[in-house]
Parts: C-alpha cells; structure tokens; sequence
C-alpha cells in the first residue's frame, strides 16, 4: 500500500506528553542558577499555554518550554507550525475585547479536549484576561500564571499607575487627575500645566485614549470621552520621544530588561496620532545616563509592585524629554506586550534566558536560587545587546474590505530595484541574518475584513527602522511598501449589509 504523504496541519491536537523522558528524581530540589532554570524549562512536563489571538508576543518560546502549545483565533502559520492549535471556528458573540477573544477559545470544546487530553496541571498565559476567565481555567483544571485579574486592573489603570510610580519616586511628566465635566473645568483644574494639554483616560491603547487639547476646538472633538470618564490624567505637553522596558518582578527582585525606542504615530504603519506601531532594540537606545535612569525606575516600580503583592512580567513606557532630558514614567502594562517577542528572543536572554521563563517560574511550584543584580548588570551591558526592530503595519485607509490575497507568515527578502519577494516557511526570526531580510507574521489573511487601524501583520528585521531623528529610515518604507503590494482587497457587495465591525476599542496584540 503506498503511505499517504499529505501534509497534515501540523497542531499538536492529538498529541500526548512526553513519556520516554521523565527526571528521574521525584524529589523537590532547588535550582540552583540560570543553568537549572534553563534545563528545568527544557525537560518541563507539565502543559504551559499562550491563550491569545496570535502566537505574535511568546514567538519561539515553545523552543525554551517543552510542553508549550499556543491556543490562537488567528492561524497565521497555515495549520503548518508545530505548536499552534487553532479551534475550527463556532458561533460566538462580536468580539469587543482580547479578553472575549481568550474567553471564547478556553469555552470551545476543541480546547476543552486539548487540555483533557494533555493532562492536569497545566498552566495558561494571557495578554489580557478577566474574571471570566479566571473561571472558564478553573473548570479546565488550568492555573492562570499571572496576578488576580482585579489586581492585574488596578496596576493597568492609566492614574494608579501614576500613584504607583510616586509611591516608588518615579516621576511622571508634570500632571494632574481629576474628572473633567467641561472645558472650563479642565482649564481649571490644569492651571499650573499651560495651555497645551495630553488627557488620558484610564484603560485602552494610548493611540485611540489620548488627546491632544490646546483650545476649546480641540475639546470639543473629545468631549465625549474624557467627561464620560470618571477620572483623567490632564498632562503639560512637552516634545518627548518614546520608550519602552520589559521587566518581571520576582522573588528575588526585580529583573529589567533594556530599553528599547518606540515606533510611534507614523501615519505609514497607524491611523491613530500617538498609536504605538513598533520597537527597535539596540545597544545605543539614547545615552548611558537615559538608559541607567530607566532602569533604575523600573527596578523601583517593580519593588513597589512587589509590595502590592503583584509579581510576574510588566512593562513600562517612558517619555524622554528632548528639552530637559527628564526621563518620566508614561505608562504601566502589566503583562506580556506587543514588545515581548523583542525581549524574549534578544541575544541578552539567549546567553542567560528569555524574561518569560523568570515569569513563570513564580507559578512552578519550585524553589530557585537567583542573583538578580548580576542578571540586571548583564542585561545592561552594551555588549549582550543585538540591534532588532519590528513594524506593527496596520491598514490605513478609511474603508473597508475583504482580503482576496494575503502574503504568508514566513521569511521574506528585498529586492534590488524595488519589492519583496518570499524566501521559504519560518516560525520566528531565527534565521534572519541579513537587513535585506525579515520576518513577517500574517494577522490578516485572505477572507478577512480590512478596515481602518485593522493590524496586517509584524514585520521584524536585523538593524534600525528609524534614524538618529526618529524619521523611518527608506529600508523601513520600503518593507512597508513592499508588505502592502502584497495584499489585494474586493469592495463589499454593495446589497449586503456593512459588517458591524468595532475594531478601535480593544489591543490584540
């Protein structure tokens, strides 16, 4: 009989864990180190899951974690990566958050069976989550390996995580908070501040929940949000550049990554002004004293987090003042980011461990040794610390939709004269060695909608995407371009109703 060779969808769905290497002591030790952490992770037994969207923010960490398998809405990888299973699509409510996202894969009954199936103990990873899905792990017989969701909320709130950074000695950019219920509220309670304002609410994406007031004009335009809002932060204006620090808060102490720039507002890649659309990470990020001053505030907000009884991973933006060189603390996410992959797959965590596995370690159940100090004094060496960016590339127009042809997830190369063209299959961007080469992750494929601040897809290459002014480098613009040529769209049939689509309201990534 000739085998069938078809290639199956590669979903670990009907697979079972490990048997033939199991330790062979059952008695608890101690780790002593990063080598007993890192051995610990590769012959790990127990079943660790990324519930999220995409597999975009832990890329590659299922080669770290034996035993990881991401549970995704979106297949970005054609059924063809080993570690993601994506549920054939049921009947579900209009997603309004990730959070409905995650609640709707741990209900789906084909994830119910993967998680029987795979065995007890497992443990589950979010971006976002909420009580009810605190709940639907319970009943999976999953532990969720972060804070309390209501603690979660409280440190992700835009004014605690202002209260929490003085409590710390972390300063903010001169500010206030306080409701606002008109515009002659707001110019009094933000006397001190001048005549140019930044207003967050509490909780979204900083792109689509800050506003920019000089005048009653611009208030107006906003009004509606910021008086529906029981609290705000009015901040004074100033000319900034964005930051960002991934950082987990530990037993031992607080571990902080490096600081990386952002990609912010470029109307190429966001239609939202102030909309983050990118990261580079690289050994001359601002100046030494930029860079040790970040640190040293994340390291104090972590603390405090840790007083608060939070622990895991966290991320903190700053705004770098270009007229003062303050550095100030912008906002806290306390989670796994849009940044993490940045992170996790940096040289830095290569030569010691990715930042995630010091996370999970608070929820493994074991006893470790750690000398946190060290760790904090490698990760800022200039030395262990590679040149990466990525481009968060969202569609642009004000239209929408349906995709007809979307570029695969995979290793993709610029062309001499103009283009891209693709190179073969890739998981992550392991095998990117060249700057005319990158990674590109597929969030919108064919048969889905495009519409106005819709995510594409990532794009991560070797070296800088923007220039010493912050200005996208013509590399950058060419990837931009070349990753849109890709992409071809039909117009909706014009006697079917428009989709209801809400897509500004919620992060997916």
């Amino acid at each position: 009989m000739t085998p069938d060779t078809t290639l199956a969808p590669q979903t670990n769905r009907y697979s079972r864990p490990l048997t033939s290497d199991q330790p062979v002591s059952r008695q608890a030790r101690v780790l002593d180190g990063l080598s007993d952490i890192r051995r610990y992770f590769h012959r790990n037994t127990r079943p660790i899951y990324f519930v999220s969207a995409t597999a975009f923010n832990l890329l590659g960490m299922d080669e770290w974690i034996r035993n990881f398998t991401f549970i995704n809405s979106i297949d970005s990888f054609d059924g063809q990566h080993p570690n993601v299973f994506v549920p054939p699509p049921i009947e579900h409510e209009p997603f309004t958050s990730i959070e409905d996202i995650n609640n709707y894969l741990l209900s789906h009954p084909a994830v119910a069976e993967l998680v029987g199936d795979r065995g007890a103990g497992g443990k589950a990873l979010f971006l976002m989550f909420d009580e009810m899905t605190e709940h639907l792990c319970r009943s999976l017989g999953l532990e969720v390996a972060f804070p309390p969701a209501a603690l979660r909320s409280k440190v992700d709130d835009k004014m605690e995580t202002t209260r929490i950074g003085n409590r710390a000695g972390v300063q903010s950019v001169p500010n206030v908070l306080g409701r606002v219920d008109s515009y002659a509220a707001l110019r009094e309670l933000a006397r001190p501040l001048g005549d140019d304002l930044v207003i967050q609410t509490a909780y979204g994406d900083s792109g689509q929940t800050t506003f920019f007031v000089s005048n009653e004009a611009d208030f107006k335009k906003y009004a509606d949000q910021i008086i529906s809002a029981p609290e705000v932060k009015v901040m004074k204006r100033i000319r900034c550049r964005g930051a960002a620090l991934e950082a987990c808060a530990t037993r031992h102490g607080t571990i902080v990554g490096p600081l990386m720039t952002e990609l912010v507002g470029f109307p190429e890649l966001t239609p939202y002004r102030g909309g983050w659309c990118g990261n580079e990470v690289f050994a001359g990020a601002f100046d030494a004293g930029i860079r040790a001053r970040a640190r040293e505030a994340a390291f104090s907000f972590g603390e405090e987090l840790r007083a608060m009884g939070y622990k895991g991973y966290f991320e903190l933006d700053f705004l770098v003042d270009l007229d003062s060189g303050e550095v100030y603390l912008g906002e806290c996410n306390p989670r796994i980011t849009g940044a993490s992959s940045m992170t996790n797959l940096a040289a830095f965590a290569h030569a010691d461990a990715p930042l995630v596995l010091f996370h999970l370690l608070e929820w493994m159940g074991v006893e470790y040794n750690l000398d946190v100090d060290s760790l904090n004094a490698r990760w800022a060496d200039p030395d262990n610390i590679d040149s990466w960016s990525q481009l968060v590339i969202k569609f642009t127009d004000d239209q929408i939709d349906r995709i007809t042809h979307a570029p695969p997830s995979g290793l993709w190369e610029l062309v001499p004269g103009g283009g891209i063209r693709y190179v073969r299959p890739q998981t992550h961007r392991r095998t990117v060695q060249y700057e005319n080469r990158a990674f590109f992750l597929r969030i919108s494929g064919a048969g889905d909608y495009r519409y106005k601040g819709a995510e594409l897809g990532i794009l991560v290459s070797p070296g800088r995407f923007m220039d010493d002014e912050f200005n996208l480098t013509e590399r950058a613009k060419a990837w931009i371009d070349g990753i849109r040529s890709q992409y071809a769209g039909a117009p909706l049939v014009p006697e079917a109703p428009e989709p209801s689509l809400d897509p500004h309201d919620f992060k997916l990534l």
